[in-house]
């Protein structure tokens, strides 16, 4: 999968998690980006994307997370196998 598909399929997580319709995301993006992005908000968007993408992220891999670009990176690191 590469990264432009990832990043469509995860536009459309995050337009879901957030219930925002209109959102666009971009690599640099974090939660401060994002009004209604808590941690609970966080934790919803970390299990929709492993289910979206069937994968699953360790803790440590979660806490290195510190933007939408990492995320996608991750994503592309894990689905590559």
């Amino acid at each position: 999968m590469q990264p432009a598909e990832i990043r469509a399929q995860l536009t459309t997580v995050f337009r879901e998690v957030f219930r925002q319709p209109a959102l666009e995301i971009r690599d640099e993006m974090t939660a401060a980006d994002v009004t209604s992005w808590d941690s609970l908000a966080h934790l919803t968007l970390i299990f929709a994307t492993e289910d979206r993408f069937g994968v699953r992220f360790s803790t440590r891999e979660v806490q290195g997370l510190r933007s939408v670009g990492d995320l996608v990176l991750l994503i592309d690191r894990k689905t590559r196998g």
